[in-house]
Formats: C-alpha cells, sequence, structure tokens
C-alpha cells in the first residue's frame, strides 16, 4: 500500500462468551453464537447456526421445519445489541438495550436444520442512546430476510429493596 493508504479493519470476533456478556437473552432465546466484522459504531455480522434440535421446529412446522420469519428478524435485533453493547460498552447490569421499532422488513428464502445464517448489521444513524440500523440476513450467501430497525439503551428498573 502507497503512503497514507487506509488499512482494512481488522476482522474483530466476538466469540460466544462474550456474546453471553454483552447480551440479555438465553436459551430459548438467544439467536445469535458469535459475531465477526465488527466496526465500532458502523457494522458488525452475526452469525446463527440453525440446529434441528430448535425450540420452535416441532411447532413450525413438523414435516417440513422452517425458522419463523418473526425469529429472524430477531436474530438481526440481537445483532444490532450486540454492536451498540460493544460500542457503547453497554453493562447489562444496570442497562438493557431495547428493540424500539422495525420497517420493510422483506423475506425471501426459508431458513431450515442445518443452514447458517449470517446476519450483516450497518448502522444508518446514531443520536446518543438510540441507534437505526439495516440488516440483511444471508443463507449461503444469499439473501433471505431484510429489515430497518431501531434500538435504544434503557435503564433497567432496579426491583426496591
Amino acid at each position: 500500500m502507497s503512503e497514507g493508504s487506509e488499512t482494512a479493519p481488522e476482522n474483530v470476533k466476538i466469540d460466544y462468551a462474550e456474546v453471553m456478556r454483552r447480551l440479555p437473552h438465553r436459551y430459548p432465546f438467544l439467536l445469535v453464537d458469535k459475531a465477526e466484522d465488527f466496526v465500532p459504531g458502523t457494522s458488525i455480522t452475526g452469525i446463527k447456526n440453525v440446529t434441528h434440535n430448535e425450540p420452535f421446529f416441532p411447532g413450525h412446522f413438523p414435516i417440513d421445519p422452517v425458522m419463523p420469519g418473526v425469529l429472524i428478524v430477531e436474530a438481526m435485533a440481537q445483532t444490532g445489541a450486540l454492536l451498540m453493547s460493544k460500542t457503547m460498552d453497554v453493562a447489562v447490569a444496570d442497562k438493557v438495550i431495547m428493540f424500539m421499532s422495525i420497517d420493510g422488513v422483506r423475506f425471501r428464502k426459508p431458513a431450515r436444520p442445518g443452514d447458517q445464517l449470517k446476519m450483516k448489521v450497518i448502522v444508518t444513524r446514531a443520536r446518543g442512546d438510540a441507534y437505526k440500523f439495516r440488516g440483511e440476513t444471508f443463507i449461503d450467501d444469499k439473501l433471505a430476510a431484510e429489515a430497518e430497525f431501531m434500538a435504544m439503551v434503557v435503564k433497567v428498573d432496579q426491583p426496591a429493596t
């Protein structure tokens, strides 16, 4: 590279242990296994490995299992929350990142057991504790779902003692 040219950012990865530290979700609702390509305040790619023992498959649908689209959207939202948590260093003990709105959802390919979802999420706007995102989920490099959504950091109400 020539002098003064920018280098590509390092592929920052987030392992399962860090996902567990940064998101309050747990089984069966944690829908991000790990992440890669994290760029603070800009973008991230979340990864969800869809297995045949997901709790929703027996009812959706037993003969031809399909991951519910709303859970694909939730996986994108959790990926956005992971980006916010790491960018802002949000402590889950006293703050939570809440899903605020969703627009322009489109489903293009069903997710089935054995698929790997790659949720590419970019920040389109950030103001204070609120972020707006564009998310695209890919299966085998093919667009499976897309949406625009917002999330906000909210202080956790502590129970009275």
